[in-house]
């Protein structure tokens, strides 16, 4: 059965889609990418931290503003902070690299 991946930044602009867009095609996950702020591309919303397996955000604050809001949903998920700041352009090489070890080491892929 496929994991449902969540991919969380700010805007949903350049971090996240990256992330989306890396993980789209793998056979063992379902991907979405969402932001926290209120003029994110795509707002994260309580429907998605229902569906998500593993939420990934790409810095500390993301994780705090996801516990203010949705902490009770929040409770039996495996949230992963990347510790990645938000540097980069979408599918920015270094940003790529920076998902894909991050990520394939927390997955065990």
């Amino acid at each position: 059965m496929k994991k449902n991946l969540l991919f969380i930044c700010s805007m949903n602009q350049w971090r996240s889609p990256t992330a989306e867009t890396l993980f789209r095609k793998h056979a063992d996950y379902s991907v979405r990418s969402a932001g926290t702020r209120d003029k994110a591309r795509r707002k994260v919303t309580a429907k998605d931290i229902q569906w998500a397996d593993l939420i990934f955000v790409m810095e500390q604050k993301h994780k705090q503003r996801l516990k203010a809001t949705y902490g009770s949903l929040l409770q039996y998920k495996t949230l992963h902070v990347l510790d990645i700041e938000d540097n980069y352009q979408y599918m920015d090489e270094e940003l790529v690299r920076l998902l894909t070890l991050s990520i394939e080491n927390l997955l065990d892929i």
